[in-house]
């Protein structure tokens, strides 16, 4: 059985919140851009049921956590030293699981670079880099920030039904979860400046550097008619340069598996007990 979460903060400059729950071989979580801790799993506790100790946090900027402080900011090195602060914290000495969902896959695949000694396994949900920085793609980011400066969470909303391209059927589902997830930052002015710093940065160079990464990895990919800003063969080409990946992903017409809580979770926890990652949990 799960047990109650216990909160922590982590400093010093600047302070991660997050959360410790369940009993198990430990699991660690990290959020896209403009999401919360909640955001990985969508609030499930499937993991925990299944054994594990999981570990969330937000991101520097993002729901609890402090802005990042005079003199840094925002770009991959801070968001993985920030990551490598919460393993320390939470997930002892031997080796965890990591997933993360787009600028959490991507810090994830950056830590499974110089780390991958300390991982059962990684899990990549929803990757969008791919080894290019567009001015389109700035742009658009760019667009995003300017809409929650001047128009707070409304004019958030709308940048992303006039930009995103989603299609009518799952448009109101998008622009519903979109706002709920904006509300939950206690300084949105952070979330600008994040905004327009993490698309800048570069959690690695080329998809080839993946190779040397050799743990077992699952990838998560979502179909573009939902959410076209997390290519499906974005993710196809993570699971090919990946050594040991497999991609899994829901059927074409549904809502995204990245999107389902419980069946994310189930996929994660099956993962776990595939012996090529259980057994590189420590006893």
């Amino acid at each position: 059985m799960a047990s109650a979460g216990e909160a922590f903060e982590l400093g010093p400059a600047p302070v991660i919140r997050g959360e410790s729950a369940g009993e198990g071989p430990p699991i660690v979580l990290c959020h896209g851009i403009t999401a919360t801790r909640r955001y990985v799993v969508h609030g499930s506790r499937s993991l925990e049921r299944a054994g594990h100790r999981v570990t969330t946090y937000d991101a520097r900027g993002h729901g609890g956590s402090d802005p990042a402080p005079p003199g840094e900011g925002y770009g991959y090195p801070e968001l993985v030293a920030d990551l490598e602060r919460v393993v320390g914290a939470t997930a002892a000495d031997g080796r965890f699981l990591l997933a993360g969902h787009s600028m959490g896959a991507h810090t994830a695949v950056s830590y499974a670079l110089a780390h991958a000694d300390r991982l059962a396994g990684l899990v990549v949900v929803g990757p969008a880099y791919d080894g290019e920085i567009t001015e389109a793609a700035l742009a658009y980011w760019d667009g995003l920030a300017a809409a929650l400066e001047r128009g707070g969470a409304d004019g958030f909303v709308a940048y992303i039904e006039a930009n995103q391209g989603i299609e009518p059927a799952f448009r109101d589902a998008v622009l519903r979860f979109t706002r709920e997830r904006i509300s939950l930052h206690e300084r949105p002015e952070a979330l600008v400046e994040a905004l327009r710093a993490v698309p800048r940065s570069r959690p690695f160079g080329a998809l080839d550097e993946l190779a040397a990464i050799e743990v077992p990895a699952l990838v998560v990919a979502s179909y573009d008619d939902a959410d076209p800003g997390h290519p499906y063969a974005v993710a196809e080409a993570y699971a090919e340069a990946l050594p040991l990946a497999r991609l899994v992903s829901e059927q074409p017409g549904d809502s995204p598996l990245a999107w389902q809580g419980g069946k994310l979770s189930r996929e994660i926890a099956a993962f776990c007990s595939e012996p090529a990652v259980a057994d590189r949990f420590d006893p």
